[in-house]
């Protein structure tokens, strides 16, 4: 197993800084328009892409990042899609890590082990599958684990603090993607005042690295994070913010 997301996080430390995760819906404003603005991400400086797959249902967004998706679908982006430009983002940038974020439904639709065969053919390294619970993980780990690809687990405002380590085991080359607060997806002028302490125990908890995302929109919400986790994840800011040139 390759260990680019791994390595990405180690690369920020070692600069004294937090790892930037992008989330991009791709397919919006066009397919050929998200993928220009990735690569305008990387060459910003994020670290790792999150891929976001445009899905008809999905319920843990917000309005910017549900508009962007319905936009996506309506000019007939689909799962092979994302996975086509991922491969290309891959030949061009070899060490920036690629997650795949999407709702499991579409993965299971398109035939586990097909899909982690393009999957891992295009160099994604890690999938988020949003509605998917731990206990129902091991079918999909099972495709992604022999072919060199990892998992992301959400870990929610509530989780417990078991469950958190539960939810790291047996995982590598990846992170745990900590939800900074309750509800949905969309940039917050505010974070909970007891952030910081939930994202230093669940630092605390477990050995990989954690990003923590849902609400970042500022530079100094992101610097404040990353005082408490390795990196900090940025989605419906950096949507609203491309597809606004359109």
């Amino acid at each position: 197993m390759k260990q680019r997301i791994t390595d990405c996080f180690a690369k920020a430390k070692s600069e004294g800084r937090g790892a930037f995760v992008a989330y991009m819906t791709i397919g919006y404003p066009t397919l050929e328009k998200s993928e220009a603005a990735v690569e305008t991400l990387i060459s910003e400086g994020a670290d790792i892409i999150e891929l976001g797959v445009p899905f008809s249902d999905p319920f843990a967004d917000g309005a910017v990042i549900r508009a962007a998706a319905y936009e996506a679908l309506r000019q007939g982006v689909t799962l092979h899609d994302v996975i086509a430009l991922a491969k290309r983002v891959r030949s061009r940038h070899p060490e920036t890590g690629l997650v795949l974020f999407s709702y499991y439904n579409l993965l299971f639709a398109n035939g586990l082990e097909k899909f982690a065969d393009e999957a891992a053919d295009a160099g994604i390294d890690a999938v988020l599958a949003v509605d998917l619970p731990l206990e129902e993980r091991d079918e999909l780990l099972a495709v992604l684990k022999p072919r060199g690809m990892s998992y992301v687990p959400l870990i929610a405002p509530n989780t417990p603090i078991e469950r958190v380590k539960a939810s790291a085991e047996g995982l590598e080359n990846t992170f745990l993607y900590v939800i900074t607060v309750k509800g949905i997806t969309g940039a917050r002028k505010e974070l909970p005042k007891e952030l910081s302490t939930r994202l230093e125990a669940v630092r605390a908890a477990v050995k990989l690295p954690i990003a923590a995302g849902f609400g970042i929109s500022s530079k100094e919400q992101a610097d404040e994070i990353c005082r408490h986790a390795d990196g900090y994840i940025i989605g419906s800011a950096l949507v609203k913010r491309f597809g606004a040139k359109e």
